[in-house]
């Protein structure tokens, strides 16, 4: 089969054998990188039909719907199903608020779960008595069902409230209600505030290894809650301890050695359960479904600390086999027409070097252009987000149409496209190098909730690089000084360990080589 326009009389000039095993090579690249990101790891399960673990958050948000939604009306249906499926693997839940939760008990005795229940304390009193309140009054009447309560969840983090304060609606709770009473709160806060614990009857800690300030990788998470456990157990005995939060995120950018990603979460929370359960730890963990709203205030990484998708789909975390990308076959499909698209717009080349370079222009592009579009599906939040990843795919596909022109024949339209695309080719750069610049100041300014965008401008840092191309010189070099500046300042405040900082720094650096090459072509 000859390649698209190629007519017979033309095969003595066409470098066949070179195209093809180019071509085959590209497929194989193509096909190797994304089966490697999707293929399935087997671990230990943590839970299994006869094995129920102890407890999981649990908010009563569908995938559409937060606690900013006003006025919020839960929905009796899913708060049924969640409990359902949830009771198939745990032995109870723990909730943050009362508001929207009236009907959770009775469905929580339907379907045998426990529930460790908390008020949300705030700033605003009024509103916070009332959840006290409805606490009370819930403990009261379902004794059966609620094991625990908890009075405020992170309070004193988000400083709305003084440790007097809160010592005070804790023995207004204990004073009211038969159930063990306990606040909750990251371990720091309980060492900074040492008066709230003679106040409850057990601390519930929260132990997020990814969120530390010095965040802990995930070989050293589950040795690091274990250290932070038997301190807290030796400096606050006799009382008993709750590691009311622990779990890894799925999705989002690296923290310094800590890299979100599914095998990684199925890692932590299967070592942790392990080792809580050889050492009979009480503990929680976080959570039982993912919460889109969360990526609102938090960056991607919120949305993605589920057991289960927002779906209520499994992960993939508990037990069985995990994958770090489970569609990872559609996205290989788009990977290989990407290739296939670049060959034919290409159509036909005259010169080994060209026969070679059109199938790896196309499979560089199957695997960033693609990666580009799977990351921002995971990581774009609103309009805004969307339409910046939407432009630059649709920048990339530009690129990619023209370096397959420069590589391929120059007859009928692709003639009048690649000179359409020719002569504003220097935009095509000044347009990805303002993206790169743009990016790059986000993630020196403001970097804690960005991800590292490297695939969505590794294709056009490599075009332009090897064949660079007449723009505006002084937009160029402006940009192409603002990456080289903030380079250096990217690396420092990400640490040096980031292996996803590296790749963006690797990537900013062909930049800056791609446009000083283009700034001083004549």
């Amino acid at each position: 089969m000859l390649p698209y326009g190629l007519t017979m009389s033309a095969t003595a000039r066409f470098p066949v054998l070179p195209y093809l095993c180019a071509c085959l090579l590209g497929i194989c690249a193509v096909a190797g990188f994304w089966y490697g990101l999707g293929q399935p790891v087997i671990l230990p399960d943590a839970a299994t039909p006869t094995h129920k673990l102890q407890c999981a958050s649990y908010t009563p948000f569908d995938k559409d719907q937060s606690p900013f939604d006003q006025p919020f009306v839960p929905r009796i249906e899913r708060l049924d199903a969640d409990l359902a499926l949830l009771a198939t693997r745990f032995e109870c839940i723990r909730t943050y608020s009362q508001t929207g939760l009236e009907a959770l008990p009775e469905l929580a005795r339907k379907h045998g779960l426990k529930i460790m229940s908390g008020a949300w304390v705030n700033g605003n009193a009024t509103d916070t008595q009332k959840e006290i309140n409805a606490l009370i009054a819930s403990a009261n009447a379902n004794p059966d069902v609620i094991s625990a309560v908890i009075v405020g969840n992170e309070t004193l983090l988000r400083k709305e409230v003084t440790e007097a304060q809160l010592v005070k609606l804790i023995n207004q709770v204990k004073s009211q209600v038969k159930q063990p009473v306990t606040y909750a709160d990251v371990w720091e806060f309980w060492l900074q505030h040492p008066a709230i614990a003679p106040a409850v009857d057990f601390l519930t800690i929260h132990l997020l290894p990814y969120w530390e300030d010095d965040p802990a990788g995930i070989d050293q998470a589950v040795k690091h809650v274990a250290e932070i456990r038997q301190v807290f157990g030796n400096k606050f005995a006799p009382k008993d301890i709750l590691i009311g939060e622990t779990g890894w995120p799925s999705e989002g950018r690296q923290r310094e050695t800590a890299l979100p990603s599914r095998v990684n979460e199925a890692k932590f929370i299967r070592g942790f359960v392990t080792l809580a359960e050889q050492n009979g730890w009480k503990y929680n963990l976080i959570e039982a479904f993912d919460q889109p709203w969360k990526r609102t205030s938090e960056g991607a990484v919120g949305g993605y600390w589920g057991l289960f998708d927002a779906d209520r789909q499994d992960k993939g975390i508990l037990a069985g086999p995990v994958t770090n990308l489970p569609h990872w076959p559609a996205w290989l499909g788009l990977g290989l027409a990407l290739l296939l698209s670049t060959l034919l717009i290409g159509g036909r080349v005259r010169t080994t070097r060209s026969a070679l370079l059109l199938p790896a222009l196309g499979a560089v592009a199957g695997c960033t252009i693609v990666a580009w579009a799977e990351l921002a599906s995971v990581t774009s939040r609103f309009a805004g987000e969307w339409l910046w990843a939407a432009l630059l795919v649709g920048l990339n596909l530009i690129i990619l149409t023209h370096a397959a022109l420069v590589l391929g024949q120059k007859e009928g339209w692709r003639a009048r496209v690649f000179n359409a695309l020719e002569r504003r080719a220097g935009w095509w750069l000044a347009g990805a190098g303002f993206a790169a610049a743009v990016m790059m100041l986000g993630l020196v300014f403001e970097p804690r909730y960005r991800s590292f965008p490297s695939a969505a401008l590794l294709l056009p840092a490599l075009v332009y690089l090897i064949r660079p191309i007449r723009g505006p010189r002084r937009e160029l070099g402006l940009l192409a000084f603002i990456i080289g500046a903030a380079i250096p300042v990217q690396l420092y405040r990400e640490g040096l360990n980031n292996q996803q900082a590296w790749v963006w720094a690797l990537v900013c650096v062909l930049m800056v080589l791609a446009l000083a090459r283009s700034v001083r072509k004549r």
